[in-house]
């Protein structure tokens, strides 16, 4: 899945037996913004590309890594999903490896610091700081959505997988079969991340009980780590393509996690039938 956020509306009318093909009810031909409905089964599922789920502006297109420099305007909310909400009964939101690439933090409209943007004068921040704020202003706009009626479920960080070095330091991932628990842990920054989204969380929860919101956790991280051969490594492309990719240990492009992330969030969903 590489949207951020995704919508569903009256899924409790999913069901295994039949396939059907889903309509585009689409508001917009921007692709990164795309509605499918289900008319047999009064269903739509919509999703909404926000990689850091606060408003945000691309500062440089380099930037210190070649991966860009990002303004994260983390009290402010990103209005492209959050004017949307009352329209769906689940919310489920996923936002995790964007926030490697350097940024600039800024709050009540004034910069604070930033993460690895190397700019002198402005304070070098924790990148688990701009994530759990990032989280915090998400949930605080569900939790302030007057006729938001639904549930909201928290995908938790998906780790990459490289070793011998990062992405940029010639790791790769090659591994063929999942590994045991105690085999591989969390290194520190992601345990890092996955606390401050679990801590934004528990915060949340306890307010949306004052208002009739209702949040559910999809952890997901721990099976994810166990396994490192749901990605391609250089092998993202058709066979026949004679091409030379970087190593990709990040995006979940092979069969096994992300279906179990589906099997998971489905239970979920029946339970709260």
């Amino acid at each position: 899945m590489f949207c951020e956020l995704v919508m569903l509306n009256n899924s409790r009318e999913l069901a295994y037996e039949n396939v059907e093909k889903p309509v585009d009810v689409s508001y917009t031909t921007d692709e990164q913004y795309k509605r499918w409905n289900y008319p047999s089964y009064n269903f739509t599922i919509a999703t909404f590309w926000t990689p850091y789920l606060v408003r945000t502006k691309q500062a440089e297109e380099n930037g210190p890594t070649n991966t860009g420099l990002f303004n994260l305007y983390l009290d402010e909310y990103d209005v492209e999903w959050t004017t949307q909400i009352d329209e769906f009964d689940y919310i489920i939101l996923s936002a995790g490896h964007w926030f490697y690439r350097p940024a600039m933090f800024y709050e009540n409209g004034k910069l604070v610091g930033c993460f690895y943007c190397l700019k002198e004068g402005v304070k070098d921040l924790e990148m688990s700081y701009g994530y759990g704020k990032a989280f915090q202003t998400a949930f605080k706009a569900i939790n302030s959505s007057p006729n938001f009626k639904g549930i909201t479920y928290l995908r938790t960080f998906a780790p990459s997988h490289f070793e011998n070095g990062m992405w940029n330091e010639g790791g790769n991932c090659v591994r063929k079969k999942p590994l045991k628990s105690s085999e591989i842990k969390l290194d520190d920054r992601a345990l890092s991340l996955y606390n401050a989204q679990v801590d934004e969380f528990k915060v949340a929860e306890e307010v949306g009980k004052k208002n009739g919101k209702q949040f559910r956790l999809l952890d997901t991280t721990q099976a994810t780590l166990l396994r490192p051969d749901g990605h391609p490594s250089s092998f993202g492309h058709w066979p026949e393509e004679n091409v030379t990719l970087y190593n990709d240990c990040v995006h979940w492009c092979l069969p096994g996690p992300i279906d179990s992330w589906s099997d998971f969030l489905l239970e979920m969903l029946r339970w709260d039938d």
